[in-house]
């Protein structure tokens, strides 16, 4: 599973290996700003995108919007991980698939989990 995370305060690797996932089978990249983001996207071909609102230079509902204009492939499965609710509601409503608050994320169930 190809993973591609777009925030700019939480190393999601971490976060989700201090939850117990099991990232042995994925491939990660995080970029910690958003330049450039349809290329990044385009390039790596994601199954999965993690997207942060509050991300400079570009914030998350914008990459979205972008990226449903664009295009390059759309990652099956596109998760808006910001702390705050309205700003996941506002992806959601523009095709994010999730909405979570970036700290519940290894909660998922779509993530493998050590036994």
């Amino acid at each position: 599973m190809k993973i591609l995370i777009f925030e700019d305060s939480v190393d999601i690797e971490a976060l989700l290996i201090n939850g117990g996932v099991d990232v042995s089978q994925m491939e990660i990249k995080q970029y910690w700003e958003s330049t450039d983001h349809l290329n990044i996207i385009d390039n790596f071909k994601p199954d999965v995108l993690l997207l942060d609102h509050y991300m400079p230079p570009t914030k998350g509902l914008q990459v979205l919007v972008n990226l449903n204009k664009s295009k390059v492939t759309r990652p099956t499965t596109i998760i808006a991980i910001s702390s705050a609710s309205m700003a996941n509601n506002s992806m959601l409503h523009n095709g994010a698939d999730i909405g979570i608050n970036k700290f519940d994320l290894p909660q998922l169930e779509m993530w493998p989990h050590h036994s």
